[in-house]
């Protein structure tokens, strides 16, 4: 599903590679590197989600990464936040990471339970990573709109490679999974686009947490379509991020 997912996206984008521009060397070291680092990200997510729920696994790899964001921002990018806003951001991600400390289906932690802990937080290494080389793309490059197009172009050949490489020819047959892939294509494809704009227009840290609110929307899937469980713990947790979102917006 994943390499249906990325290579979609990827389709989507083809018809508008012959009106863009060809990236310079410099935008190419940039993609070249996110590449690598979206398909680290696709493949500890996959192994996450094998040993883990999503209530557990979605909110901890999503929820850590703007801190690792926010960090490099101030440290090595220069960027200063407004007292609020920081306080935003810490409160966001105290709810969104508290969303992960659930028990499994509401029996205890599973065998599994540290391995989805361990390749969740390798996932977040990998969001915070390629969040911010692609918001630097975004900034650098001609328009975010050119480095959208050529990022999602490529982006589902290295997953679809090893996809085809686990799930062998069967992979390319038609089935009701494709027409689940095109739409989540379309789906990334939009959500990335105005998260890339919205770096090169703001600074790294709030945009990233804001992003990582959609825990809540998973947290809700978690609990009532996948049925595994929705405690008082998680509805605190939900309002604590609202709070932060507030105060980033402050």
């Amino acid at each position: 599903m994943m390499a249906f997912v990325a290579a979609s996206g990827g389709l989507l984008m083809l018809p508008l590679l012959p009106f863009t521009p060809l990236p310079s060397w410099e935008i190419w070291k940039i993609i070249l590197l996110s590449l690598a680092l979206h398909t680290g990200y696709k493949v500890f997510l996959v192994k996450a989600y094998t040993h883990g729920d999503m209530g557990q696994v979605y909110p901890l790899a999503r929820g850590t990464a703007p801190v690792l964001v926010t960090l490099v921002g101030f440290f090595f990018l220069g960027e200063k936040l407004p007292l609020l806003a920081t306080v935003g951001i810490v409160v966001i991600v105290a709810g969104i990471i508290s969303l992960a400390w659930r028990s499994r289906n509401g029996t205890g932690p599973s065998g599994d339970h540290h391995r989805a802990i361990f390749y969740a937080l390798g996932t977040s290494v990998f969001i915070a990573a390629y969040t911010l080389n692609d918001g630097i793309g975004g900034r650098v490059a001609q328009s975010p709109s050119d480095y959208v197009i050529w990022l999602f172009a490529l982006d589902g050949v290295t997953i679809t490679a090893i996809a085809l490489w686990r799930r062998g020819p069967a992979l390319l047959r038609p089935q009701r999974a494709w027409a689940y892939g095109l739409g989540g294509g379309a789906a990334s494809i939009v959500a990335y686009w105005l998260v890339i704009w919205a770096m090169s227009v703001s600074p790294l840290g709030p945009v990233a947490a804001l992003r990582e609110t959609s825990v809540v929307f998973g947290a809700l899937i978690s609990g009532f379509v996948l049925k595994e469980g929705l405690g008082w713990r998680a509805v605190i947790a939900a309002a604590t991020v609202a709070a932060g979102v507030i105060l980033l917006k402050m």
